[in-house]
């Protein structure tokens, strides 16, 4: 039973580690257009002067692989929506057109392919390094589980195993995520 909670657990969070390897990584482009690019982007609502994700007060669309279109949803959020994008992305030159908002992306360069590219293996080592963490945790509790005598030591070698077993799986999706990522970037 204890076990198969350490197992859950440590799986759990490894996971949740990928899954904001690739939520970070999404922000990157790689080359074309995606609603990805701006949807962390946070806008004042002129109601409630709360900051919401750009995705939650207007539609992001591409038009083509250089162009994202951003159709606010209420005519009086087109202002601060331009200022947001420019704002998180200075290297963003949105233009109003009536009532949508063009986005045209520059042609990335061959610098900066590079340093994308040096973002995302930095990325990917900050995941790697939280992997082992959460591992080093899973494999501290085994060890003061058996301490008290809670699991037996081929309990303890049997889960430490699984965790291991996890742990080189997360790596490798990893690995694959940034492999793709990189991939992507550096094609023109």
């Amino acid at each position: 039973m204890i076990n198969n909670g350490i197992v859950n657990k440590t799986k759990v969070r490894m996971e949740k580690s990928v899954e904001t390897l690739k939520t970070g990584l999404t922000k990157l482009r790689a080359g074309r257009a995606h609603p990805s690019l701006l949807e962390y982007i946070k806008v004042q609502h002129h109601n409630s002067g709360v900051n919401v994700p750009l995705s939650q007060a207007a539609t992001i669309s591409v038009e083509n692989s250089h162009m994202l279109i951003i159709s606010p949803w209420e005519e009086n959020m087109i202002d601060k929506i331009k200022k947001a994008v420019q704002s998180a992305n200075p290297s963003l030159n949105p233009f109003v057109a009536g009532t949508i908002i063009r986005v045209p992306l520059p042609p990335l360069t061959e610098e900066r392919r590079r340093e994308f590219t040096r973002i995302v293996r930095d990325e990917a080592e900050v995941a790697r390094v939280t992997i082992r963490n959460i591992r080093r945790e899973a494999n501290n509790n085994l060890k003061k589980l058996l301490k008290k005598r809670e699991i037996n030591e081929d309990e303890e070698r049997r889960i430490h195993v699984s965790i291991q077993k996890l742990t080189d799986e997360k790596i490798l999706e990893i690995n694959k995520i940034i492999s793709k990522k990189i991939a992507d970037l550096m094609s023109i």
